[in-house]
């Protein structure tokens, strides 16, 4: 029996490509082991937002390999996709595939075993050039989840915004959205196995647009479409654009009873001239502006974020701005990141690049500004009856617990002696603990 394996780095997007994948491989007779298990092939699904990523993508390659000299090992997706012929040839894998090609791995691994009983071949490499005319989107789906609670579902792929930070265009390519009727057809059919909340993601989910019908179908009327499936209890967003957060998409959005009051809004810093550098599209009064009206929409939403410290020439003043800035927006929760150089981009060429000292000591002051932010917004929940959707048993101080999420995604603990997972309680807040909302549910 063919045994494979697989390891994920990288975002939600990844994740949903490689459960697509393994769907494939499972179709082909393929039994899904642990990576640290002796398999026949190895998939490394590679991330290369930083040099970082680059480096942790090679090394679970050279994992794998060790692990079984003998096994295929695939290296597949945005660190494949953004390196260059001369490079690719260099990596310790059998078989590369970048994006927009994942959909073809069965017949790659097919491919690879006949080149090598013919010995005409040692390496085969899946790439296209996603950058030239690339306007076709992948065809990935899900036939199962793993977790039948949530499911992410991937509706985009490709960005056009070039912050200066950022490679992700260059691995991805431009916008292009999936079919309407896919996504549609895809959620409704997980639904019908159980799965309850849909989370909608993509590279630049905002940019969604579906014209393939012959009309546009935009993000607000595909979630207005997907609010009409039968067993669907939850649709939640990924990451949003600051500027799709306007009166006229919230009028509509807060009609959809089942969508989630919870909006990550990326930011990357509350400083101007830094946004400037970013090469971000917005001004920290147009964040502000969009942050009120998802408060004037919503009550008490929970808006989350990311901010990048220590980006190249930030000064003492920049980092003010910023800390003064996110303490005035008063976010849920802050994803708090050091700025990392990543070769192919422009602010790796950027003069004044940050001491990781100073990156550091202000990595530190947004992460316990952070906490304290966090844990004012759980705390507005005590005495206040909520509803959870739970997911599984954890063991926290030795004590077990079922944990779950409020549609505000905030995490709550509930001691009961019933299988709590994927059920919806009901209960009252009544500490925070541990990060958590710890809940009494009621009967």
């Amino acid at each position: 029996m063919k045994r494979a394996s697989y390891h994920n780095l990288g975002c939600k997007v990844n994740s949903y490509e490689l459960e697509a994948v393994i769907d494939l491989l499972k179709k082909d007779n393929y039994t899904i082991v642990d990576f640290d298990d002796i398999a026949d092939v190895y998939i490394i699904n590679t991330c290369s937002v930083t040099n970082i990523a680059d480096r942790k993508s090679r090394q679970m390659i050279n994992r794998a390999r060790k692990r079984n000299p003998d096994a295929i090992v695939i290296a597949m997706g945005c660190f494949v996709q953004s390196i260059t012929d001369e490079d690719r040839e260099k990596i310790n894998a059998d078989i590369i595939i970048g994006n927009n090609r994942k959909y073809n791995i069965v017949e790659d691994i097919n491919s690879f075993l006949s080149k090598k009983e013919g010995k005409t071949g040692s390496k085969l490499i899946d790439c296209v050039d996603i950058n030239d005319g690339q306007k076709s989107y992948e065809n990935l789906l899900l036939d199962s989840v793993p977790d039948h609670t949530r499911a992410f579902i991937k509706i985009q792929d490709g960005c056009n915004e070039f912050c200066s930070y950022c490679i992700i265009p260059y691995a991805r390519g431009r916008v292009r959205s999936r079919r309407f009727d896919e996504v549609i057809n895809e959620i409704a059919y997980l639904a019908g196995k159980g799965c309850k909340e849909f989370v909608l993601t993509g590279i630049h989910v905002s940019s969604y647009c579906d014209i393939t019908s012959g009309e546009s179908v935009y993000l607000i009327d595909l979630i207005e479409s997907i609010n009409t499936i039968q067993g669907v209890e939850r649709i939640r967003l990924s990451s949003l654009e600051p500027r799709i957060i306007t009166r006229d998409f919230l009028e509509r959005l807060s009609k959809v009873d089942k969508i989630c009051p919870h909006f990550h809004l990326s930011l990357q810093s509350g400083s101007d001239s830094v946004l400037k550098r970013m090469n971000r599209k917005y001004t920290t009064e147009e964040y502000y502006d969009s942050c009120v009206l998802l408060r004037e929409y919503f009550s008490e939403p929970a808006i989350t974020t990311d901010v990048i410290v220590g980006f190249p020439g930030e000064t003492e003043e920049e980092f003010q701005e910023t800390y003064d800035f996110l303490s005035k927006v008063h976010f849920f929760e802050m994803h708090v990141f050091k700025y990392s150089r990543r070769k192919g981009t422009r602010a790796d060429r950027m003069e004044g690049q940050v001491d990781e000292k100073i990156k550091t000591i202000r990595s530190n002051k947004l992460i316990e500004l952070d906490n304290k932010m966090s844990n004012e917004y759980r705390r507005g929940f005590i005495g206040k009856k909520i509803k959870a959707l739970m997911e599984e048993e954890v063991t926290i101080d030795n004590t077990k617990y079922f944990q779950g999420y409020t549609r505000e995604y905030v995490r709550v603990l509930v001691q009961s002696e019933d299988d709590l997972s994927n059920t919806f309680i009901e209960g009252v807040g009544r500490k925070v603990y541990n990060n958590h909302l710890l809940v009494e549910k009621l009967s």
